[in-house]
């Protein structure tokens, strides 16, 4: 039979006893499971942490990417550029919106990314008569973008100065 063993009492008489878990038994295994899982949700919010930080920095790269590849068109006359510019695109849109060059359409980004530490596709940005260390953007051109997040990476640093 499974399930069930034969014990024997004193008498030399046999019982049948019920197999299964003592409260004990589930206690420290429902222990283990916890103590299991109380380790396991650092990992995880440790690993989410830096795939969002991996992804911050690639959408930064693919934005100053394009912010570069419009500069090199316009410093090579492909398109007409504002004064007092330098030559750096009046604005995000632009660069997805993309500007015509004899007729044809020169796109530069896809679409602007969502930031992944706000999770809005909104971004600080930078033009050339900016102050370096302002937050503020005063609208000629975007020479550089950064997040809005005021959060810190696992290296220590902020996010917006990267």
């Amino acid at each position: 039979m499974l399930g069930i063993t034969q014990s024997r009492s004193r008498k030399g008489a046999t019982r049948p006893c019920a197999a299964g878990f003592t409260l004990i038994e589930l206690i420290v295994a429902t222990t283990i499971m916890v103590i299991l899982v109380a380790m396991a949700v650092p990992v995880t919010s440790f690993a989410i942490k830096r795939e969002r930080e991996r992804e911050l920095r690639y959408d930064l790269w693919m934005i100053r990417d394009a912010i570069d590849r419009y500069k090199d068109a316009a410093d090579r006359a492909a398109f007409q550029i504002k004064l007092g510019s330098e030559g750096y695109p009046p604005d995000l849109e632009t660069l997805v919106n993309g500007v015509d060059t004899n007729g044809k359409k020169l796109k530069f980004l896809r679409r602007i990314p969502v930031d992944p530490m706000t999770g809005k596709p909104e971004w600080g940005m930078h033009s050339m008569q900016d102050d370096p260390t302002s937050d503020s953007w005063g609208g000629e051109s975007v020479f550089d973008v950064y997040t809005k997040s005021e959060g810190t990476a696992l290296d220590g640093t902020k996010y917006k100065d990267w």
